[in-house]
């Protein structure tokens, strides 16, 4: 696992190169904290931190082919290399090292673009072609390793984070504000878009190729959602079907010339996740777990309970909050573009106590977007019934929602009662994320100032998940939004925040569930065995009922969550009222302040819960202080 930076150049520009390339491998050090290499020629420079996992000894990049033609810089793991380093040496490659880095490059020799399709892994990596002036940048088919780039007129520069990348002397800090818009409601930024003009991300499952002349972009897979409702196995066959190919995704991730742990939270995912790896390698695997003194967000006995039941080492730390509000400003700035996911804190916490013990950690995530593991999900169906109510009987459950007393509690009723009803009136695909989101479309309009509705007049916030449904022909709704949460929620915002939280510990985390042929089997898969009846997870849970104490398959989803609301009552209040101040808030002119006032005022009277929109406006603010003044 690594980082990785770089650009061409095409054209003359008076900027040091190596000054240029040392300083944006330097930013993303954290990812790669073992080693550091460059590569520097007349039109092009690479960079990487490397973060030591496969041959430790020899593998340090940017590595080279035979005749040095060919140079690449890699962040990631290919869990398929020993079967096509043997393939390739038949072929008469030669090879001076043992690292799938190396693989790749070979690959690239043999195949071309079309190399990325032969590799089983998470990827993002660079390739220069010294002789053709050619860049190739490839992402992994899920996202789960990041890529940003920035094309500007004779060159490109890219990096695996943003920061990096702001380390070169054309970059320059201005705000998108369509990418704000984005974020207010997503809460994250989809790709391609960045909160800065000009960057973008590289969406998952495409290349790109630079050229002296032109940028090629290419989609080279996508999620295969192909439901036909029939099947000719039984339930039970399917259930055995996903259990051994998870079994075998599992294994493959055990590769390492380090010791792998597990994160445990003691949920079905993370649990099935332990239990498989535990079997691969008995008496072998560490796993890690976090509790929380606040009741309702606690899973600490599930995770023990695992854990005996297994029989790994367990590591466990309760945290209070006011180590969770130290820990604040740190994962601020790790994030170089805003995120309003609050449970990056405890992801953060969870990475740096695992990374004391282990260089690489399996990972439970996917499963929900896979098997419609969500709440809204579920929600998604019960609107069917809501939907055909007398009107007098939905206006009275209305009147009543917004006189149910605000709850600190985790998911609390009052809580999923008011976000379920935010979501009526818009299709389906929309509500999915004003479920998950925080602003509606007209709050931004009251949120924003004249100034920022004006840049905005012509934007659309949801032209990704419009461009995405017409590209997918999906015809299902429910099919749309699973492809929609995959597409989105889990690649920009789940895998995002577990990326970021973990490098910044230098920590690798592996996601056996988005192996990409478990994806492409599960994916097509008939809707029944995900969501059944109200049912979450359903041939999942089939599939382990046997093998996880019943406690465990049956659980409720629980989330990554932190106390929000009840931060803002207390400890957390002085940050919010500093950062959401009259006078930060008129200087930036961004947002229109009485109606930050309103909200504020609404919340300490208890009249309503405005976590999500508060934290949503605090993350913003604390990000725009560190990266764009």
């Amino acid at each position: 696992m690594c980082g990785i930076a770089g650009f061409t150049s095409f054209k003359e520009y008076r900027i040091d190169v190596r000054d240029t390339i040392e300083k944006m491998n330097t930013a993303i050090q954290h990812r790669g904290p073992d080693d550091q290499g460059v590569y520097i020629d007349q039109y092009a420079a690479l960079g990487n931190r490397r973060l030591s996992i496969i041959d430790l000894s020899s593998g340090k990049q940017p590595i080279h082919n035979e005749d040095r033609t060919l140079w690449i810089v890699f962040n990631g793991e290919i869990y398929n290399f020993p079967e096509l380093r043997d393939e390739l040496f038949k072929k008469g490659h030669e090879f001076y090292t043992h690292t799938d880095t190396e693989v790749i490059l070979h690959l690239y020799e043999e195949y071309g673009t079309d190399c990325v399709k032969q590799l089983n892994g998470m990827f993002a990596f660079a390739i220069w072609h010294v002789n053709e002036r050619t860049l190739f940048l490839a992402r992994d088919r899920i996202g789960i390793k990041p890529l940003h780039y920035m094309a500007y007129p004779g060159g490109l520069i890219f990096a695996s984070e943003i920061k990096a990348m702001l380390q070169h002397p054309l970059v320059e800090r201005q705000l998108d504000v369509e990418g704000l818009s984005k974020y207010l409601t997503y809460e994250y930024i989809p790709a391609p878009h960045s909160i800065f003009k000009g960057i973008k991300k590289l969406k998952p499952g495409q290349w790109l190729l630079h050229t002296e002349q032109v940028t090629q972009i290419r989609q080279y897979w996508d999620i295969p959602f192909e439901e036909t409702g029939i099947s000719y196995k039984r339930e039970e066959e399917h259930a055995e079907e996903i259990l051994a190919r998870l079994k075998e995704s599992v294994r493959k991730r055990l590769l390492s010339d380090v010791p792998v742990g597990v994160l445990l939270s003691g949920g079905l995912d993370s649990s099935t996740i332990s239990l498989l790896a535990s079997q691969a390698a008995p008496g072998q695997i560490q796993s890690f777990s976090i509790g929380f003194e606040e009741p309702s967000f606690d899973e600490t006995r599930y995770a023990q309970k695992v854990a005996r039941l297994l029989g790994t080492q367990h590591h466990h730390q309760v945290f209070n909050s006011q180590k969770m509000l130290e820990v604040v400003p740190s994962v601020i700035k790790i994030l170089d573009e805003p995120m309003a996911d609050a449970s990056i804190i405890p992801t953060y916490l969870l990475s740096q106590m695992t990374a004391q013990h282990v260089k690489v950690a399996l990972g439970g995530d996917g499963a929900d977007e896979l098997f419609a593991g969500y709440p809204t999900y579920q929600a998604h169906k019960l609107v069917t019934y809501y939907s055909v109510l007398p009107y007098k009987l939905r206006d009275l459950i209305n009147r009543f929602a917004t006189h149910l007393p605000v709850s600190h509690r985790n998911i609390s009723f009052d809580f999923k009662v008011k976000q379920f009803l935010r979501g009526m009136g818009v299709s389906s695909e929309i509500r999915f994320f004003l479920w998950m989101g925080a602003f509606l479309e007209r709050e931004k309009q009251q949120v924003f100032s004249d100034d920022t509705k004006n840049a905005l007049v012509d934007s659309n916030p949801f032209e990704d998940v419009i461009h995405y449904v017409h590209e997918s022909k999906l015809l299902k709704d429910f099919e749309r939004i699973l492809y929609l949460s995959l597409k989105l929620y889990l690649q920009d915002d789940i895998l995002v925040k577990v990326d970021r939280a973990s490098m910044a510990n230098s920590l690798e985390v592996r996601v056996p569930y988005l192996d990409h042929t478990f994806v492409e089997y599960v994916a097509g898969l008939p809707s029944l065995y995900k969501l059944r009846g109200l049912t979450t997870k359903y041939l999942l849970k089939q599939a382990t009922k046997d093998l996880l104490p019943k406690e465990i398959v049956q659980r409720k989803k629980k989330g990554f969550g932190i106390p929000l609301s009840k931060w803002f009552h207390g400890e957390l209040k002085p940050m919010l009222l500093s950062y959401l101040s009259e006078e930060r808030i008129k200087t930036a002119g961004i947002f229109h302040y009485p109606y930050i006032k309103h909200l504020l005022d609404e919340h300490f009277s208890r009249q309503y819960d405005h976590r999500k929109q508060l934290w949503t406006l605090l993350v913003f603010e604390m990000w725009r202080e560190e990266y764009l003044l």
